[in-house]
């Protein structure tokens, strides 16, 4: 429970990513199978959850030291 908690904002970008992935697909999405994410839904899906995921943990903050050496 702790893990979940600690990567929320992670979580939540994965899962909005695979939403908007799979839309893409069902809305957008080539029919021809000439695209390589857009023409399968599977491709589609993981890869808006990777760029979902990717583009949340960009706002995490970070916890650690915030000393400068000189």
């Amino acid at each position: 429970m702790k893990l979940l908690i600690q990567h929320k904002l992670l979580i939540a970008g994965i899962l909005l990513g695979a939403i908007s992935g799979f839309l893409y697909w069902n809305f957008i999405g080539c029919n021809s199978g000439s695209c390589a994410i857009t023409s399968n839904p599977y491709n589609s899906t993981i890869y808006g959850s990777v760029m979902g995921g990717l583009v949340f943990s960009m706002f995490k903050k970070e916890k650690g030291n915030s000393t400068s050496e000189n």
